[in-house]
């Protein structure tokens, strides 16, 4: 079909081919119907659509102006009716789009499934079946199973299912979108960062001086908003992030803050982030302490985006100076005013884009290409006039663009002038921004607003089914907000925006009543919030309500909410809502409460689609599971997790539209679950829970009319049995069945198939593993615990298998017997097998070519180890296997940036490392006949962290170590290594933390001194010989941890005197030194650990240290001063165990009752306990008035 003539004023050039879009269907059946509606609507949104006419499809194959369309389609859409695979020509038109999708990234098949059961397409089943009958007594069996394994493919691809009650236009309308929002990616020709960005990126490294003796630096990226200051301190972080111990990226601070908990919200995310694990603070204090303690000893990047001038460094996060040497922090903010009151802030402005990367970043996002169509008319000339509107702002030049892609000409002029004539004022920018939210429909408006004013972050299921509840159409309106460069979906599936944008989005609900919080439409602050519900001044225009109180016992009753007739939302977070509110909120969509000690009696259900009751205090008896569950039949998400006074499942039983449910974590939830009257279930949640049961009687074939249940989590439950009939589930893609074989005292049983469908299968098997040859979606492979494991050798044929883990799994062999030469799929991306031995045999891995990470962990073969064809792996681990001789191949390599081999008792050598360019952290450990590592001198600019442990005959490699000058991180441990003098270490410039373990002869590091600007980890331990500490020690200003440790007959420590900047001082098992130096010079030590030290008589100058916090000086029975410690204000943690000549005449009992006096105000003002530990002295007994812990 010739295109559209009017399409010529369009802005838009494809870059190549005709046609974009290829609609396949049956002509019969849909052609003036739905498939014209379809058409007409891609048309008039200038989408280059192919719609077959029925004189092409003549003769047998066909036609080469069909098959030049699907070529040059980027996107397929067949719509299959119950008809269509009684036409040949239909059928071959599928093969050749799937082949197409298949051979060629960028293409995108989606299916519609027209009043046909996609099940049937899957497996050529009902209408399709007498169809293929027919066709195999006209054609060849290959032509058939060609045709067959075509439709299976697209049956299994996600699309659309048109039946009476999910409309043909709604349809129509998230299609459009799709298509959008696809061929937006695939014209895209340049990343979605800012262009011209390298530039500034190098100004702001230049500020960071990270190869300087700084101390701690701090650079604030000032500008408006809008200018690309995010952008660039991601690019700085991405560039950089490597070079330190622990990184962390806050995000959207100024909003953070602005919630009552912000603090101690982002010192959880610094914390979380730094030392990777779940502790979590609970007031700000405790915070700042933890920071202090645990966080600051890292040497640390963080970055603060968008702070205001609520932001207190010093309130957040501590004292600067606090952190270790070394240490960045970049902020950035609009507010110029804010970064003077950081100390010794460095400032970076970025200014307007310049005219060139504006034109560039515009005609990206308007055509798709970096420079306007020399095809199109004045293109150019109407691009500059935008990009003059813009006023290079990247973000304006984002959104402006987005809006006019794929506009005619005459709607760019129009949207020229509204831009033109836009006021010159402080919100310009927004105002700019604002001329795409007024394209945008009623719907998408609302879903816009939504997500500016409360759901930025939040995962977009919540939101998703309380829109799909308001009928706003979510699936197109989500995909708009996205093509329209308005809001961005994350990596873990959370919704995200420019501040600028929510700020736009927030405005707009703000002018709807400017003096009025409470006549808006939507309340985000909880302070706005309360003070409406407490001056009774609710209304029936909120719509969106969020309440976090700050108190537990804080209540709220049904009168509170009784005005709010219009709320489709409510969040409360903690506190307590009491009374009925079974006759209020007769519009509520979606409840959710987070840790409330109490919930509403019973609510009114009539509209709500969403109910989350997260750790509340919800029990087996509440009234809402008898009352409110009968009226809830547009219910379609139900999360209890955490909850865990529920005992048993609640009745459901009414809510037959529930498409999700979650009782993850109800700790006592007991007995059976009957899933079988759920016809739209979807997901299912049961882990860590005590059920038994998934359906009363596992014979019931009912469980097969769960046609869309796309996941089940059952892990660590207790189930005796799963559903017979679970392969018979056609939708399921998620299947964790981790625990659950193991778990149970009953031997539980797989069942005997699984759904063809899966996608992610997770288990624990004690009998073997299912039948995973026809799980050919199957992408994700992990077992745990599993007992007899054994894996079929026909497992190369799932080809779209990308991970395979195998842990805690005993197992001689990991797969039985194959004949095939492709032991595994090349598909693999990630291979992860440890303690499942040990292993005996290994199968071949020649064949994968696309695997980027390797883990084989306790293996007893192979004695060889080849892995020269995984020329894609970046990271490979090899441990504990004791055989191993030899890896052959690791210089073809070339992408490897991480190589670990510890344990492996057999290894002999190593291959030439020179050719691996990109190594960057290197670990050899355990492997005592390992000599050489051939070419690691030559690794100069990409190894940054070198580890070697246990390996006797590698002592060469110390005199490699002067060469590699990238060096950040050196550990040399090695219990008999005979080095005297640690070889010249001043070249390593950039070396910020030395360990030497075992050098018993070691007296002297060659060139420590050099280290001057960048040492801030220093540990000798096991140097017997040593009698005083290396010459250059005194000189290293940026030291701020020492640990001398079993240096048996060191007698002397002189120069730690002069360590200004020491924070960590730890002297173990010293037995020799009978005196340290003063120490009083030392203003930053904030730990002493001085252990088993038996000849030490005396400390001085401890006296004078208000920084110190930790003093621990036990078994030093010679020990008779520590002087006054009456003085140490920071102290919390002081045990002398084990010195019982240690005296009190200079204050100890002063200092230890001082200390208590300390705890008990901390106690009294901030509720915690800042005196951690205290042993006293002569056995530990604790001083009058304290306690030993």
């Amino acid at each position: 079909m010739e295109p559209d003539p009017s399409s010529s004023s369009s802005s838009i050039q494809i870059p190549a081919g005709e046609y974009e879009v290829f609609l396949s269907f049956r002509g019969p059946d849909v052609r003036n119907t739905f498939a014209d509606h379809l058409y007409n609507s891609l048309a008039r949104s200038k989408i280059r659509t192919f719609r077959d006419e029925e004189e092409l499809r003549k003769g047998e194959g066909i036609a080469p102006s069909l098959v030049r369309a699907i070529l040059e389609s980027k996107i397929y859409i067949p719509i299959l009716t119950k008809q269509y695979a009684s036409s040949k020509w239909c059928l071959q038109e599928l093969a050749q789009m799937v082949d197409c999708w298949k051979q060629e990234k960028g293409h995108l098949i989606l299916p519609i499934f027209y009043f046909v059961d996609p099940r049937d397409a899957r497996h050529q089943q009902g209408p399709y079946e007498e169809a293929f009958e027919q066709h195999a007594q006209k054609h060849s069996i290959q032509t058939v199973e060609e045709w067959k394994e075509a439709l299976r493919e697209v049956g299994q691809m996600k699309g659309w299912h048109v039946t009476e009650s999910h409309g043909q236009g709604g349809v129509v309308e998230e299609v459009l979108s799709k298509v959008e929002l696809h061929l937006r990616s695939v014209y895209t020709l340049v990343t979605d960062e800012l262009v011209g960005i390298d530039a500034h990126v190098e100004e702001v490294m230049k500020l960071l001086n990270l190869g300087s003796s700084e101390g701690t630096v701090i650079v604030g990226i000032h500008g408006m908003g809008g200018i690309g200051k995010t952008t660039l301190s991601k690019a700085v972080y991405n560039k950089i992030c490597k070079q330190f111990d622990r990184c962390c990226y806050l995000e959207d601070v100024r909003e953070t803050l602005a919630k009552g908990d912000g603090v101690v919200c982002l010192q959880n995310k610094v914390i979380s982030s730094i030392l990777k694990d779940d502790c979590q603070v609970k007031n700000v204090s405790e915070g700042i302490n933890v920071i202090k303690e645990r966080v600051a000893k890292h040497r640390v990047l963080l970055v603060i985006d968008d702070i205001d001038d609520k932001f207190e460094f010093d309130r957040v996060f501590g004292k600067l100076g606090d952190f270790s040497l070394g240490s960045r922090f970049i902020c950035t903010t609009r507010d110029k005013r804010v970064l003077d009151f950081l100390q010794g802030c460095k400032l970076y402005e970025p200014g307007e884009m310049s005219h060139d990367h504006s034109l560039r970043l515009f005609s990206k996002h308007a055509y798709g290409m970096e420079h306007p169509p020399e095809a199109l008319e004045d293109a150019a000339t109407l691009c500059e006039e935008f990009v003059k509107v813009a006023a290079g702002l990247p973000l304006a030049l984002k959104v402006i663009g987005s809006l006019l892609f794929r506009r005619d000409r005459r709607f760019w002029e129009e949207k020229l002038i509204e831009l033109q004539d836009i006021p010159s004022t402080e919100n310009k920018v927004q105002e700019r921004l604002k001329i795409s939210y007024k394209e945008l429909s009623r719907t998408e408006k609302q879903i816009f607003l939504d997500i500016a004013c409360l759901f930025i972050g939040m995962d977009k299921e919540i939101p998703y089914y309380m829109w799909s509840g308001c009928d706003f159409h979510p699936e197109s309106g989500i995909n708009t907000l996205i093509f329209r460069s308005l809001l961005k979906i994350d990596e873990e599936n959370g919704f995200w925006m420019h501040d600028h944008i929510r700020d736009l989005g927030r405005a707009i609900v703000i002018e709807e009543d400017i003096q009025r919080p409470y006549r808006r439409s939507r309340i985000w602050s909880s302070e706005k919030g309360l003070n409406m519900l407490m001056s009774g001044e609710g209304n029936d225009r909120v719509e969106v309500l969020r309440i976090q109180l700050d108190r537990t016992d804080r209540q709220l009753t049904n009168k509170d909410f009784k005005e709010l007739s219009g709320l489709r939302y409510l969040e409360v977070q903690h506190g307590r809502l009491k009374g009925d509110f079974s006759d209020i909120l007769p519009n509520l969509s979606a409840l959710q409460l987070y840790r409330c000690k109490s919930i509403p009696t019973d609510l009114n259900t009539k509209k709500l689609a969403v109910l989350h009751l997260e750790a509340c205090y919800v029990t087996d008896d509440w009234r809402g599971w008898k009352k409110g569950m009968q009226a809830a039949h547009k219910l379609k998400v139900i999360n209890l997790p955490s909850c865990f006074k529920l005992t048993r499942p609640p009745d459901l039983l009414p809510c037959k539209s529930l498409e999700v449910m979650n009782f993850e974590d109800c700790s006592k939830m007991e007995g059976e679950l009957d899933i079988t009257n759920f016809k739209n279930l979807k997901t299912l949640r049961l882990a860590s829970t005590k059920l038994t049961k998934l359906v009363p009687n596992s014979g019931d074939s009912s469980i097969r009319t769960l046609r869309h249940l796309r996941e089940i989590d059952v892990a660590e439950t207790q189930l005796q049995e799963l559903p017979v009939e679970i392969d018979r589930l056609p939708s399921l893609e998620i299947l964790n069945l981790i625990g659950i074989f193991t778990a149970t005292p009953l031997r539980l049983k797989l069942p005997p198939r699984l759904p063809t469908s899966l996608k992610r299968l997770s288990l624990s098997s004690r009998d073997g593993v299912p039948n995973l040859i026809e799980l050919k979606e199957l992408e994700s492979l992990k077992f745990l615990g599993s007992c007899n494991l054994r894996i079929p050798g026909e497992i190369w044929q799932l080809t779209k298998l990308k991970e395979l883990t195998i842990l805690q799994s005993p197992c001689d062999t990991l797969l039985t017997t194959t004949m095939h030469p492709a032991a595994l799929p090349s598909s693999l991306t990630t291979l992860d097998v440890q303690d499942c031995g040990p292993l005996k045999s290994l199968p071949s891995l020649a064949n994968l070519h696309n695997l980027t990470f390797l883990s084989l962990k306790d293996l007893e073969a192979p004695e060889i180890l080849g892995v020269g064809e995984l020329r894609a792996l970046e990271t490979l681990v090899i441990s504990e296997a004791p055989n191993l001789k030899n890896l052959d191949g690791l210089q073809n390599l070339l992408h490897l940036t991480c190589f670990r081999a510890q344990t492996c008792a057999a290894l002999e050598r190593l291959p030439n490392v020179a050719s691996l360019t990109k190594l960057g952290l290197l670990i050899i450990g355990g492997c005592p006949v390992l000599a050489e590592i051939p070419g690691l001198e030559l690794l100069t600019e990409s190894l940054y962290f070198l580890k070697i442990t246990e390996c006797p005959k590698l002592q060469d490699v110390v005199d490699r170590i002067p060469f590699l000058s990238a060096l950040n991180f050196l550990i040399f441990e090695e219990q008999h290594c005979p080095v005297e003098r640690f070889p010249d270490v001043s070249r390593l410039g950039d070396l910020t933390s030395l360990a030497i373990h075992g050098c018993w002869k070691l007296t002297e590091v060659a060139g420590l001194g050099s280290l001057s600007g960048s040492l801030i980890s220093l540990t000798l331990e096991g140097c017997t010989w040593m009698r005083k500490l290396p010459d250059g020690l005194s000189g290293l200003r940026s030291l701020q941890n020492l640990h001398v440790s079993s240096c048996v007959l060191l007698v002397e420590a002189t120069g730690i005197e002069r360590l200004a900047s020491l924070r960590y001082l730890t002297m173990s098992d010293c037995y020799s030194m009978k005196e340290m130096p003063d120490l009083s010079g030392l203003a930053s030590l904030a730990e002493l650990v001085l252990k088993g030290c038996v000849e030490l008589r005396e400390v001085k100058g401890i006296e004078g240290l208000e920084s110190l916090r930790k003093l621990l000086v036990t078994g030093c029975r010679s020990l008779q001063e520590l002087g006054d410690l009456s003085g140490l204000k920071n102290l919390s943690e002081f045990d002398a165990t084990g010195c019982e000549l240690l005296r009190d005449g200079n204050g100890v009992e002063a200092g230890k009752r001082a200390m208590v006096k300390r705890f008990v105000g901390s106690a009294v003002r901030y509720g915690m306990l800042r005196l951690t530990r205290f042993v006293g002295i002569s056995g530990g007994g604790a001083p009058d008035g304290g306690s030993s812990s």
